[in-house]
């Protein structure tokens, strides 16, 4: 075969084509800003003006000036959202809740008003987790269901988008098995999220000796959780009165062996050492730090583990130490906001808990918002959700103020009119 020329070979070869642009299937216009929640130079909160956010499918696809977005994505047949004078930003991350529990602490809550522990104890009212792990262990999965999903749906119309939500309630092998499928059921029921943790080792159950419950915990509800796909996380309560140091760290380890990602609840009520234990142990977050001292923030902020804090539990229970969040911010470590949607704490509103933590806390807005999406989705380990910007899920609420500032200074108030979740409409 003759040798073709070296120009007949270039002839053939295809010249670079641009590539299609995406085709977006919804485009927010006419906001008074975008809250990205990317920072910027001299602007935490990534404030886009006169922006547009084009959606494709279950993603952003573009954040920018129209002109710039049009360059990059195909409008043509998009939907058309007319946020004229609202505020766009990311979908809250509540990444500490106990949403799924049966019955109501309502008369201890309010006999605790004005007395103390032992008074209202002996009203002959039951308290705590043992009265609600009673509580829910009556009620059967339907109910739970029902009832959880009622309170989920609350918190998705106040602009969460995405809920941690654990288990142990029930502290019986087949009644936390339950509880971590209603998980599964709300999440193919309800349009926001679910991530699931397991908490067996929330308390201990009165009916079993103590080091027989933690046997049982370990050797056979980890790995029911783990073989069955029922839980992303494992959590325990490390804190005077439940789980000592060592023993968390023998469920955390029997955890992480099963493949589960850790989560610890530390020192709300004593410095035992959680703090230490959740930056040894490199977990994903450690929730409440109420007792903890600032040189565990040092070393929690050094091992990169998140401080989950919650200030409408220090304010529903009249804590004797609120969390510190200033020193926390202070050392470096990332904050994430959570409501602790409890019995203990029925909030549904991540919003309020924003307001308390600026009032109370010291928290400035821009603070605050950062910690309940991007400090959230930290909390939970997802990198996929928390900010505005192409590639993240296309979860984000519409608030009809005048000013980002105005979400924490009107008290009480739901600013949503609108939530975008996986680029789906609900308003």
């Amino acid at each position: 075969m003759t040798p073709q020329p070296a120009d007949w070979v270039r002839t053939r070869v295809k010249p670079e084509q641009t590539p299609p642009r995406s085709a977006a299937d919804l485009v927010i216009t006419n906001a008074t800003e975008i809250l990205t929640c990317v920072p910027r130079a001299g602007d935490r909160l990534g404030r886009r003006l006169g922006a547009v956010l084009a959606i494709g499918g279950e993603r952003i696809l573009a954040v920018g000036p129209s002109d710039e977005v049009a360059a990059q994505v195909d409008t043509a047949g998009a939907r058309v959202y007319d946020a004229a004078g609202k505020i766009v930003a990311p979908g809250f991350v509540d990444s500490h809740t106990h949403v799924v529990f049966g019955g109501s602490r309502a008369d201890e809550y309010a006999a605790r008003l004005t007395r103390d522990a032992a008074a209202v104890r002996a009203l002959g009212i039951p308290t705590g987790i043992p009265a609600t792990v009673a509580m829910t262990r009556a009620a059967s999965e339907e109910q739970l269901t029902a009832a959880s999903s009622r309170r989920l749906q609350a918190m998705f119309r106040n602009g969460t988008t995405t809920v941690e939500s654990k288990s142990g309630y029930g502290l019986t092998v087949d009644k936390e098995m339950e509880l971590l499928r209603i998980n599964q059921r709300l999440q193919a029921s309800l349009p926001l999220d679910i991530v699931s943790t397991f908490l067996g080792a929330h308390d201990f159950p009165p009916e079993l000796p103590r080091q027989r419950y933690l046997d049982l915990i370990v050797a056979e509800m980890i790995p029911r959780v783990a073989e069955q796909g029922l839980a992303r996380f494992c959590d325990v309560y490390c804190d005077d009165g439940y789980y000592s140091v060592e023993e968390s760290r023998r469920i955390l380890e029997a955890g992480r062996a099963a493949g589960l990602q850790l989560k610890i609840h530390t020192d709300a009520y004593a410095a035992i050492g959680g703090a230490e234990l959740a930056a040894e142990m490199e977990v994903v977050s450690a929730d409440h730090l109420n007792y903890a001292e600032p040189r565990a923030f040092e070393k929690l902020a050094a091992a990169g583990v998140v401080g989950v804090v919650m200030p409408g539990l220090d304010w529903a229970v009249q804590h004797p130490r609120p969390f510190d969040a200033r020193s926390m911010l202070e050392v470096g470590m990332t904050l994430a906001l959570a409501t602790d949607m409890c019995p203990a704490c029925w909030v549904e509103s991540q919003q309020w808990i924003m307001q308390l933590a600026c009032r109370l806390y010291r928290l400035t807005p821009e603070e605050a918002l950062i910690a309940a999406t991007v400090g959230g989705a930290r909390a939970l380990g997802l990198d996929d959700r928390g900010t505005l910007e192409p590639g993240k899920l296309a979860d984000l609420q519409i608030w009809d103020l005048p000013g980002a500032e105005d979400v924490v200074y009107r008290l009480g108030h739901n600013a949503v009119v609108a939530l975008i979740k996986r680029g789906r409409i609900y308003d």
